[in-house]
């Protein structure tokens, strides 16, 4: 009896070592691995994790027009998200990264740029959020916005509960004032006209009186999503952010200034301000000239730099 029962007890503690063995061989294999998710039915991503188990993930969010989740579009192929998202993990952090809403639409030849709204890039991120919450898996989510996805994932960490928000190269001014700004430096003649017509279009949500020269920017297909856009002001969302934030540019990105992340500093005086020497918009250390600049965004093997790198790994590591 004595030795039945010692047998039977040594087998069941055996069992359940094995048991708790097996359930650790299977978690480990859902590491260190690359895999496609579906969020939604205008949102797909991918699914980076690290070689070893973390309760830390990014969700990285593209900037303006067709991105993929990779940071490239049609003419563009640089990989700067992707890139990102691989030295997170070798850091430790898992990731999601996810095609814009625009490209999915255009794969699935269903674009209608006059029904497009700034609200639906919002949704989305939002949906991101739910999506790595619904799975249970990690419990510390940080939102990564590059350009345009910077006011996108500040406004998104407004609506879902995360624990840190980064912006890489994310305007500090609305639209339509980061326009005017732009359009005063390369053709001053047209200025005015720019103020007057976005002035119409904010308070109408329509403008048909505007300079033939500012077709690209007023052409009425476009204008109901210039105009849900405009409505959010970057120094302002900022500041609604109660949670840990990071805010990062590049002292050679031509197309989001320094200052831009100072005007977002200001919005929000608790931000950490971190602006990396020599690294333009694409996430690249450049020591060239603007033809230099140019072509790392057609680049895939230059490296992204190294202290944005530590920048962002440390600053989810220790919050």
């Amino acid at each position: 009896m004595i030795t039945y029962t010692f047998f039977t007890k040594t087998k069941l503690l055996l069992t359940l070592l094995f048991i708790g063995f097996l359930q650790q061989v299977l978690i480990a294999q859902e590491y260190g691995g690359s895999s496609d998710v579906r969020i939604s039915d205008m949102v797909y991503g991918t699914l980076l994790t690290p070689e070893v188990p973390t309760s830390k993930i990014a969700i990285i969010i593209p900037g303006s027009g067709p991105t993929d989740r990779n940071g490239n579009q049609q003419m563009m192929r640089n990989n700067s998200l992707k890139l990102l998202a691989e030295s997170l993990a070798e850091e430790g952090i898992a990731s999601i990264r996810y095609d814009k809403r625009v490209l999915t639409l255009l794969k699935k030849n269903a674009l209608q740029e006059e029904r497009l709204d700034f609200n639906m890039f919002i949704e989305d991120a939002v949906a991101a959020i739910n999506y790595v919450k619904q799975q249970g898996r990690f419990k510390e989510l940080y939102v990564i916005g590059h350009e345009q996805g910077s006011l996108i994932g500040m406004v998104a960490a407004q609506r879902a509960d995360v624990q840190g928000f980064i912006s890489l190269s994310g305007s500090g001014q609305s639209i339509d004032q980061s326009i005017i700004h732009q359009i005063g430096l390369q053709m001053p003649d047209l200025k005015d006209k720019a103020i007057s017509a976005f002035s119409t279009l904010k308070k109408e949500g329509r403008v048909k009186d505007y300079s033939p020269a500012l077709t690209s920017i007023f052409r009425p297909s476009v204008q109901p999503f210039m105009a849900s856009w405009m409505q959010y002001d970057p120094k302002v969302e900022i500041g609604h952010l109660t949670i840990p934030t990071l805010i990062i540019n590049g002292t050679n990105d031509i197309q989001t200034s320094k200052e831009e992340a100072v005007l977002l500093q200001e919005g929000n005086s608790e931000a950490t301000l971190a602006i990396i020497e020599g690294m333009n918009h694409v996430l690249r250390i450049i020591d060239g000239d603007d033809l230099e600049n140019t072509k790392s965004y057609n680049n895939t093997k230059l490296p992204l730099a190294e202290e944005l790198i530590s920048t962002v790994a440390g600053f989810i590591t220790t919050h």
